[in-house]
């Protein structure tokens, strides 16, 4: 029962994680796309963390949800915010 319980977690983490690349993919603001990256990483954290791989949930988490969204942010604040057509 357990494991019906898990699949479906992860494929509702699975599901969120696609919509919220597809999120970044589409936003016109460079920052809600920023966030929305960072969200979908974090999701994937999730999935690493429910497939027991917590050394790999170790350094995505900083990485992937800290250190890169900073990274973006720093850069977009010294351009535009909006991506024009």
């Amino acid at each position: 029962m357990i494991e019906i319980f898990t699949l479906a977690f992860l494929m509702l983490v699975s599901i969120a994680s696609v919509i919220a690349a597809f999120k970044a993919i589409i936003e016109k603001d460079m920052v809600r796309a920023i966030v929305y990256s960072a969200i979908q990483s974090a999701m994937y954290a999730l999935i690493f963390y429910v497939l027991m791989a917590p050394d790999i949930v170790l350094v995505y988490i900083p990485v992937s949800v800290g250190i890169t969204p900073a990274i973006l942010l720093f850069v977009t604040k010294k351009t535009e915010r909006y991506d024009g057509d």
